[in-house]
């Protein structure tokens, strides 16, 4: 019995961190440099799996057809209607001011989302793999958000 009782506050700790990175957070790895200059591949952020999901967020997707997770920004909440023309983004017509962007934004027709869709670009937007390759993403495949970076240490803390 002494035993047992001297095992389970190892056991409740246990429990405790498999809960947490279950339901609430866990670390996440960016591969590539489809959001540079925010992110850098090889960086660790810590990936929010609680919350609504606002334009300008950064989001972990997981889709099945692809092996990594993607890291991409929202650009397009549901019910709106998005377009790229001339490198500018409108969304329901009116142009947005988009301070992430870097490099040639090609354009897109006028897609209207779902509402349960997200239109989503990487920052790094003449090389992303993003909505204007794939179309809108659903809701169920955004795993949470991330803007905090864990390592590198020397860009430890919250990203834009």
């Amino acid at each position: 019995m002494k035993y047992i009782k001297s095992l389970l506050p190892y056991v409740i700790i246990i429990i405790l961190v498999v809960i947490v990175r279950s339901y609430i957070m866990t670390p996440v790895k960016v591969n590539g440099s489809s959001m540079y200059p925010t992110l850098d591949g090889g960086e660790i952020m810590l990936l929010n799996k609680l919350g609504k999901v606002d334009r300008f967020d950064i989001v972990v997707l997981k889709m099945e057809d692809k092996k990594d997770n993607l890291i991409k920004r929202v650009i397009g909440l549901p019910g709106e209607s998005v377009e790229i023309r001339l490198g500018a983004i409108y969304i329901n017509d009116k142009k947005l001011e988009d301070e992430f962007g870097y490099g040639v934004t090609y354009d897109v027709g006028k897609v209207t989302l779902k509402k349960d869709e997200y239109f989503i670009l990487g920052d790094n937007r003449s090389i992303s793999l993003d909505s204007r390759a794939f179309g809108p993403v659903k809701k169920e495949e955004i795993k949470g958000t991330t803007n905090f970076v864990m390592y590198p240490f020397k860009k430890f803390g919250k990203v834009k």
